[in-house]
């Protein structure tokens, strides 16, 4: 089955460019248009709609990073750049103008293709309309008041600090879907995940307590191993 994600490569090598398109095809991606310089991306941005974009940072009419900055300024696609520059401050440079993702050169086309699918499930995440948001969550568990900060369980309020209550609020707008440390810290924290995956871990960790959740055998906040998190409503959706 093709996929319906329309895909701009740009980048100067031709080699490149022929070996992204040939493994994007056979991964089922058919809608790919590609450019070899600045001009040429935004000349196509102008009569196209893209889903993601992979971009070189050396280019022959200028550089990548500047062309992320113009491109900010129409669109809020994904960019994954893909760049021999390899340095600390080429990646947090290109992140900080607008990128979304960084690989380096030489690179294996079939990380690229998973980088890809990884940006495309978080946009389908984020472009999903959550459910009508309750004032109160009710469970038979505990119950969350979002607006009074406030966490009761077996009919006292418990103690909870304001990020664990953000996180505990996040889960409740999206019951049984699964996200990554990445995506929670994006999330709640606002912020790219710079080792702070474990940030995740210890506030999942002390919700779980407060809420009287197994912590060996997790009900509420389960953890998916080698996926993510997913919090499942007990006794069903909040009245």
């Amino acid at each position: 089955m093709s996929d319906d994600a329309r895909i701009l490569v740009v980048d100067d090598e031709i080699g490149i460019i022929k070996l992204l398109e040939i493994t994007l095809r056979k991964e089922h991606f058919t809608q790919i248009v590609t450019a070899t310089s600045k001009e040429e991306a935004l000349q196509a941005l102008t009569v196209n709609d893209f889903d993601v974009i992979l971009l070189d940072v050396m280019l022959p009419d200028g550089d990548g990073f500047t062309l992320c900055s113009a491109i900010r300024q129409l669109t809020t696609v994904p960019i994954l750049f893909i760049s021999a520059r390899s340095s600390d401050f080429d990646k947090l440079t290109g992140l900080s103008v607008g990128g979304d993702d960084y690989i380096t050169k030489p690179f294996n086309p079939l990380e690229v293709v998973a980088r890809i699918r990884a940006i495309l499930r978080r946009q389908r995440v984020y472009e999903t309309p959550a459910p009508p948001v309750p004032k109160v969550y009710e469970y038979e568990a505990f119950s969350f008041s979002p607006d009074e900060a406030v966490l009761t369980v077996g009919g006292e309020a418990v103690d909870t600090t304001a990020k664990e209550l953000e996180l505990l609020h996040f889960f409740c707008k999206h019951p049984n879907r699964v996200f990554t440390t990445t995506q929670l810290y994006e999330n709640v924290w606002g912020e790219d995940v710079f080792g702070e995956e474990k940030t995740v871990t210890i506030h999942i960790a002390k919700l779980r307590k407060k809420l009287g959740d197994d912590t060996r055998k997790p009900r509420i906040l389960v953890n998916l191993r080698g996926i993510g998190y997913k919090f499942i409503p007990p006794n069903g959706k909040p009245s």
